[in-house]
C-alpha cells in the first residue's frame, strides 16, 4: 500500500513507547469538546504585570532579541537571576559561568539529564512526578526510580528511610522538585537537611526543580537546596518566569549551578533549541527585578484561590489534601464513591462540566495514584468559582 512501510520495527524509539500523547493534551482537548472549565492543565487564564507584557513589547521594537541572543541568555537576564538567587536567599552565582537560559523549566530538566546522564545510570524521583521527568530520563537512557510521596494526615510526606535505601551503587542523580507538583508539597529544612546530607554521602549530582518558589503559603517557607551544606557544586537549580510571572507561553527558564555543570548542560542544550525567547528574555530580567510587593501580591491571590477552591472541593465531597505550594490541589475521589481517578476524570465533563488530572499518570506505581485527582486553582476567581457551583452537583 502507498505510504506504508515494510519495516517490522516501531518508528517511535522504543524508550518513548511507553508516553505517548501526555494527558494534559488528552484531557484540554476534552475540556474543548464538552465547554467544561478546565482546571486541569497548569496555566493562568490572565497574564502576569502589565508593565514585564509592554516590556517585552519594547524590547521586539527596539529589535533587542529578535535575532538568535547569545547562546547562555542575553546578559541583563544572566545579571537578574544571579541578583534575585542573591537578594531572595543569600546564594551568590557568576552571571557569566553560572547561569544558562533554557527554552522554559522543562528543556532545562531535559538539557540537565541528557548531560549528566549515561545509560544505565539510576536515577531517583519523587513519585508522583512531571511527567517529563519519566520522559527525559528515558531519551538519556537512565533508569528511574521513583521513591513515593504518601498521604499523612493532610498532606504527603516523603519517607527519608524509604530515599535512603533506594541508592545503590548505580545512583547517579536525585531529581528533587520542590515545591511539588502535583501534591503541594513543600520539603522542610529537615527534610532538605536529610537529602543534602545524602547527597554528600553518597557523592551524587542533585537536579532540583524549583519553578513554584514564589508559590509557598501559610507557614511553609521555600529552600533551595544548593544552599545547604556540601550542595553548592553538586546541584543544578532550575527555575522558571511562566510560573513567577503568568506568562507561561514565553518559555523563559534558567539554570544556576557550578561551571563546570552549567557547562556540561550547556553542551547538550545547544543541541536542542540552540536558544529562544530572545525578547521575553530582556522582559524576564525587568520581571526579575519587581519590588517585593509583586510577588506578595501573586501569593496572596493564589492563597485566596487556593482556599476558595479547596473549600468547594470539600463541600463537594471530595478528600482534599492540604497544599502548601504550587497552584495545584490533590483530591482523592474515594469519599464520592470512585476509586480509578483515570475513569472519573474523564467522566467528569459530561458529570459537572469540569476538567482535572488523574495523578496516576504521574506514578510508576499506579496503583498508588489511582484515587487521586489534581485541579488547578491558578484561575480567574469567577472561574473558580463557576467550576466549584459546577462540582457540587457530585455531592447530589
Amino acid at each position: 500500500m502507498a505510504g506504508m512501510t515494510s519495516t517490522e520495527r516501531p518508528f517511535l524509539n522504543r524508550s518513548l513507547a511507553e508516553f505517548g500523547t501526555t494527558i494534559f493534551a488528552e484531557m484540554s482537548a476534552l475540556a474543548l469538546r464538552t465547554g467544561s472549565i478546565n482546571l486541569g492543565q497548569g496555566f493562568p487564564d490572565t497574564d502576569g504585570p502589565e508593565e514585564i507584557r509592554e516590556a517585552a513589547v519594547r524590547a521586539l521594537r527596539d529589535g533587542r532579541g529578535n535575532q538568535y541572543p547569545p547562546g547562555p541568555g542575553v546578559p541583563e537576564l544572566r545579571a537578574a537571576i544571579t541578583a534575585h538567587q542573591q537578594r531572595r536567599y543569600g546564594l551568590s552565582f557568576d552571571p557569566d559561568s553560572e547561569v544558562l537560559v533554557t527554552a522554559g523549566a522543562t528543556e532545562a530538566i531535559a538539557a540537565a539529564l541528557l548531560a549528566l546522564l549515561e545509560p544505565g545510570d539510576e536515577v531517583i524521583a519523587l513519585e508522583p512526578y512531571y511527567d517529563s521527568y519519566a520522559a527525559c530520563i528515558a531519551m538519556a537512557g537512565g533508569r528511574r526510580v521513583p521513591v513515593t510521596l504518601r498521604p499523612d494526615g493532610a498532606a504527603f510526606r516523603l519517607d527519608l528511610d524509604e530515599l535512603r535505601a533506594a541508592v545503590t551503587d548505580r545512583t547517579r542523580m536525585l531529581l528533587i522538585n520542590t515545591p511539588h507538583n502535583p501534591t503541594g508539597t513543600v520539603l522542610t529544612r529537615a527534610e532538605l537537611t536529610a537529602i543534602a546530607e545524602l547527597a554528600v554521602e553518597r557523592d551524587l549530582l542533585v537536579v532540583t526543580d524549583e519553578v513554584y518558589e514564589h508559590l509557598v503559603f501559610d507557614d511553609a517557607e521555600h529552600l533551595p537546596l544548593a544552599g545547604f551544606p556540601g550542595m553548592r557544586d553538586r546541584t543544578v537549580t532550575i527555575g522558571s518566569a511562566g510560573k513567577s510571572f503568568s506568562f507561561t507561553g514565553w518559555k523563559v527558564g534558567w539554570i544556576t549551578a557550578a561551571p563546570a555543570l552549567v557547562s556540561a548542560v550547556r553542551s547538550a542544550k545547544q543541541y536542542l533549541t540552540y536558544v529562544a525567547s530572545g525578547p521575553f528574555q530582556y522582559a524576564v530580567a525587568e520581571a526579575l527585578a519587581l519590588p517585593e510587593s509583586y510577588f506578595a501580591g501573586f501569593r496572596a491571590d493564589m492563597h485566596a484561590k487556593r482556599d476558595l477552591l479547596a473549600a468547594g472541593l470539600a463541600e463537594a465531597g471530595f478528600g482534599v489534601f492540604h497544599t502548601s505550594g504550587t497552584y495545584f490541589i490533590t483530591t482523592d475521589v474515594r469519599p464520592l464513591g470512585e476509586s480509578d481517578g483515570f475513569a472519573f476524570c474523564r467522566a467528569l465533563p459530561e458529570r459537572a462540566g469540569v476538567v482535572a488530572i488523574p495523578n496516576a499518570v504521574f506514578y510508576d506505581h499506579r496503583d498508588q495514584g489511582a484515587p487521586f485527582v489534581r485541579f488547578a486553582f491558578c484561575k480567574q476567581t469567577g472561574v473558580l468559582e463557576e467550576a466549584v457551583r459546577r462540582l457540587k452537583s457530585l455531592a447530589g
